[in-house]
């Protein structure tokens, strides 16, 4: 598309890759173990022609081509005849095994100048995934309802996974070209135009990016580039990405400009990097630090970029701040502790990893609400004794993305089921309260906002060998579990590689304004409206942990919090929730200003809490 009026164009300059000049193209590929690379050029409307590609001492293959511009198709052949994909390639329309295609950044104008991002404690996440998340599965279509849910009170968008992936459907953890968007949801300049629109909103939006491995199916480096790999160290996807081996300099560089690439290129505020803790660096500077040092010098220096982390491993020295409160590696990390403790104490299951939080899941979310982290640094019975994580009570609570679902603990299910699904309707409503009133940044998975009927199931759509192997895999996971003891069991879990597993998936938006739907939706609007107007701008520069008590099943958490402008009063925000199954008496009142009472009676001072109780006040601190 042709540069609007009154509009800009962002692109992000790198040594990868296809980059359209004014009088033609370079292409860039390096790959140290090919003593041959052959382009092959196929222009709009023209014969294809094949171009042998010099190659210097550091194992580059460059060439520049006079005429090649905007929408060619272009492809690497190597010495055995075999045809690869641009590892850098912006856009592949015939999937991963098919040409690249030269795009061209500078055509897509931007309206967003005025754009600088949003401080991440006013962050209200909403995670989505761009094929389920509509009827049509499109970014064009996601665009369209940004507008709802900026109205319902959310001001972030995190997508799942947009890298290249094999097939038409996937959750987006089996991408292999990691510049390039998806085809199946849209062009490169569609996606563009929805970040456009989020930010005309008000909306951040998050992309959430894959570094510790590609997938099983399209990655050709292993072919003519292994030097992208250690063999020396195996994970669950093959051989790790070589982030501190020999000629990781260049691997490491790839993946850097990839985070740049997002966020200079298509204007996204921040990236969720999946996984940190299966990425094998050990590095001086890991290159996690080094991702946000780049972002640093780059971008963040006119706008907020934020990075969030998914780390198993609790690090909570990799959320630390500076003596300004910004943050040194990442802005915050997925908190699965709460989850975990909260999905305990709502269903009762107690299989796998939840048996960490079986043994008083109420404290256990109660402790993660003031401090973060449940485990920091205790031994995990699920882990065999294995100590996990580190002390996190000097963080602020905005360093926990907290969450009652996600899409990985609802669709690694066997059959999708999300919490209120399975759960005590009474305690996931008032887990949820706690949530969206505590000082953490909150996170709704797509649909929880009215209570969706739809699973989310895990799907793809890989060729017919590899089809047959997921599927068989899926349903051997889950024969350990007494539910699935026997193969007819077995046999009901939906396929993950049917194009019925994957319609299923997609929200039923018309459910919206339905019963009893719609009195979630109202719900939801009501909590965050709340915390927008009365928690969110106390948060800025508030420091450390909570405290917090539980006894009888009912916790008690208080948060000091920041004034809302230098010099005026600090405050503190007080919680209690009961989850016992009868009702507590003469429980003494905290002090403050009553901002949600629900379940609650005042008995002269004396609160009476029902089961599900959720009661919150704001206690003005005054000095002296």
């Amino acid at each position: 598309m042709k540069a609007r009026t009154n509009t800009k164009t962002h692109a992000h300059r790198m040594q990868f890759g296809a980059t359209v000049l004014a009088d033609g193209t370079d292409f860039a590929l390096w790959a140290p173990s090919a003593e041959i690379v052959v382009l092959e050029h196929h222009p709009l409307g023209g014969e294809l022609s094949s171009h042998p590609m010099p190659r210097d001492g550091r194992g580059w293959h460059r060439l520049s081509v006079p005429g090649a511009e905007h929408g060619d198709s272009y492809r690497y052949r190597l010495l055995d005849g075999t045809r690869v994909p641009d590892p850098a390639s912006r856009f592949n329309p015939g999937d991963v095994h098919g040409p690249s295609v030269v795009m061209n950044p500078q055509r897509f104008g931007w309206t967003d100048g005025a754009w600088r991002g949003r401080p991440w404690e006013e962050a209200v996440v909403y995670e989505l995934h761009v094929g389920t998340f509509t009827e049509e599965g499109s970014f064009r279509a996601a665009r369209e309802r940004l507008a709802e849910l900026a109205e319902l009170g959310i001001s972030a968008i995190e997508l799942m996974p947009l890298a290249d992936f094999p097939g038409r459907r996937n959750w987006g953890y089996d991408g292999v070209l990691p510049f390039a968007p998806d085809a199946s949801y849209g062009t490169p300049d569609e996606l563009k135009a929805l970040i456009d629109a989020a930010h005309s909103l008000g909306l951040m939006v998050l992309i959430d990016v894959v570094y510790n491995h590609f997938g099983p199916d399209g990655n050709y480096l292993h072919a003519y580039c292994p030097e992208f790999f250690n063999s020396g160290r195996q994970t669950p996807w093959g051989a790790a990405i070589n982030f501190d081996g020999p000629d990781s300099r260049t691997v490491r560089d790839f993946f850097i400009h990839n985070a740049l690439y997002w966020v200079e290129e298509f204007r996204f505020d921040g990236l969720r990097l999946d996984a940190v803790h299966a990425i094998h660096d050990e590095t001086r500077l890991h290159i996690v630090r080094e991702i946000r040092e780049a972002l640093d010098a780059g971008p963040a220096r006119g706008r907020y970029v934020h990075l969030v982390l998914e780390n198993e491993d609790n690090r909570a020295s990799m959320l630390m701040r500076d003596s300004r409160g910004m943050p040194l590696i990442g802005t915050a990390q997925w908190n699965d502790d709460l989850h975990h403790a909260v999905h305990v104490l709502a269903t009762g299951e107690r299989d796998g990893y939840y048996a960490d939080y079986a043994d008083d899941p109420v404290r256990r979310f109660a402790c993660a609400l003031a401090e973060g982290f449940i485990y920091q640094g205790q031994p995990s019975v699920f882990r065999q004794g294995q100590r996990r994580g580190e002390p996190s009570v000097r963080l602020p609570a905005q360093a926990f993305v907290s969450f009652l679902q996600t899409h990985d603990q609802v669709g690694n299910r066997a059959f999708g089921e999300r919490i209120h699904a399975l759960g005590d309707p009474v305690l996931v409503r008032a887990a949820l309260a706690c949530l969206l009133l505590s000082p953490h940044v909150p996170m709704l998975f797509m649909g929880d906002e009215f209570a969706a009927s739809s699973p989310f199931l895990y799907f793809c759509d890989f060729g017919p060998d590899l089809a047959a192997a997921v599927s068989e895999g899926r349903r051997a996971e889950f024969g350990g579990f007494a539910a699935f003891a026997d193969e007819a069991a077995r046999a009901r879990i939906p396929d993950p590689n049917a194009e019925e597993t994957f319609l299923a998936s997609k929200l039923r938006w018309r459910e919206r304004g339905a019963r009893p739907h719609f009195s979630r939706l109202s719900e939801v609007q009501l909590l965050l409206d709340l915390r927008h107007r009365l928690i969110v701008p106390r948060l800025g520069g508030t420091k450390g942990a909570g405290i917090y008590r539980c006894e009888n099943d009912m916790l008690q958490v208080q948060w000091d919090l920041a004034p809302v402008k230098a010099g005026g009063t600090s405050v503190r925000l007080h919680m209690q929730a009961h989850f016992g199954a009868q009702p507590v008496e003469a429980v003494v009142t905290p002090p403050g200003e009553v901002i949600y009472s629900d379940g609650v009676i005042d008995r002269e001072g004396a609160l009476c809490l029902a089961r599900g109780a959720v009661h919150v006040t704001l206690e003005a601190l005054h000095d002296g």
